[in-house]
């Protein structure tokens, strides 16, 4: 499964741990991460799939390779900006948001309007179709659910 995780740019401590714990969980289930490839969410998610031994796709906003975090395996570069964010919904089997601000919400009604799954932490969950969790634990388990894994 391709699963994207969606989130700010820059987030606190807190924030950074969620999602680095659930692109761990991702890679530890076998799945590929998808990801806007720069900092805060998409770093934190980054990280935890590479350091599991996952493998991470970055949907870059801009025309440089370089601007990926560190943890990118594959830097897909696009000069989209935030249009980018419709080849990471249309991309992914199912999204997490972590926290995240309006980029994040375009890309959880892009994601919602495809018919596909969103799973929320700390997020815009007031959204109807919006599956609010709590944990990483939980947002796994829900996608994984809805594809009867």
């Amino acid at each position: 499964m391709i699963f994207a995780v969606i989130g700010d740019s820059s987030c606190n401590k807190e924030i950074y741990g969620i999602a680095e714990e659930v692109g761990t969980l991702i890679a530890k289930k076998g799945g590929i991460l998808i990801t806007g490839g720069l900092g805060g969410v998409m770093e934190a998610a980054s990280k935890g799939a590479k350091q599991a031994g996952g493998i991470t796709v970055g949907i870059l906003p801009g025309f440089s390779s370089e601007d990926a975090n560190r943890y990118v395996d594959i830097p897909i570069t696009t000069g989209l900006s935030h249009a980018r964010n419709i080849i990471i919904a249309r991309s992914a089997d199912a999204l997490i948001a972590v926290s995240g601000g309006y980029g994040t919400l375009s890309e959880i009604a892009i994601a919602l309007k495809l018919g596909k799954p969103v799973i929320g932490i700390k997020t815009w969950d007031t959204i109807e179709g919006v599956i609010k969790v709590e944990f990483p634990e939980e947002a796994l388990q829900k996608a994984l659910e809805l594809f009867g894994k």
